[in-house]
């Protein structure tokens, strides 16, 4: 099996470095580039094609939300992990409005980012419990959805909505429902398309914020 190739991005030299250290003896993944901030990171998005970014936030220049659309936009094919010393409601809804398919607190350990970034690279959304619970915390503060956006999505849609934000894999999904893995592809690519979510973690955010899933 190919490696995962991976990007890190962050502006801090010594943590930039020692996550690309620490990431790459984890089997399955190899790292093909470093960036000090966004800019960059879109850059080597472009020359070297990864199948997943390790994106900060905050960095100079560029920052990682600006750059996690510019890559979603440009190179869809390319899937963003944040890890994030920050984990508040807005730079959460921020980094998954962007397209960002993952996010980690920076107190993740090396084997749960490892996870994560496969994750990502199988198209699967890996959310830290914090993150998840202050997403929740976020979306349960919106208004509820109106009657016709409650009726958009087929009772089995609504099933495989409910599973996905509940962190299930389509794997998972396809042996609750007793389908095929390719049937739950379709039901979330026709969920995407209902929903106008660009991938695994809007849906979730859509989930949570139209009551399609509870806390």
């Amino acid at each position: 099996m190919t490696d995962v190739r991976v990007v890190v991005a962050d502006d801090q030299s010594a943590v930039r470095e020692g996550l690309a250290l620490l990431i790459e003896v984890l089997p399955g993944i190899t790292v093909v580039g470093q960036a000090p901030d966004g800019g960059v990171a879109t850059e080597l998005v472009a020359s070297e094609k990864p199948d997943v970014v390790l994106m900060d936030l905050a960095m100079p220049r560029c920052d990682g939300v600006t750059a996690t659309r510019r890559i979603r936009d440009d190179h869809p094919e390319t899937q963003v992990v944040v890890l994030s010393t920050y984990a508040d409601e807005d730079s959460i809804l921020r980094a998954l409005d962007a397209g960002a398919l993952g996010y980690l607190t920076k107190s993740a350990t090396r084997d749960e980012i490892g996870r994560a970034i496969h994750a990502a690279a199988a198209g699967q959304a890996v959310l830290d419990p914090e993150v998840q619970r202050r997403l929740v915390s976020a979306a349960l503060k919106l208004p509820a959805p109106s009657e016709a956006e409650a009726d958009e999505l087929t009772a089995r849609e609504r099933d495989v909505l409910r599973l996905l934000a509940a962190g299930q894999t389509n794997r998972e999904i396809a042996k609750a429902l007793f389908v095929s893995e390719a049937t739950v592809k379709t039901h979330i690519n026709r969920i995407y398309a209902k929903t106008g979510s660009r991938d695994r973690a809007q849906a979730i955010r859509y989930a949570y914020t139209n009551g399609y899933a509870t806390a």
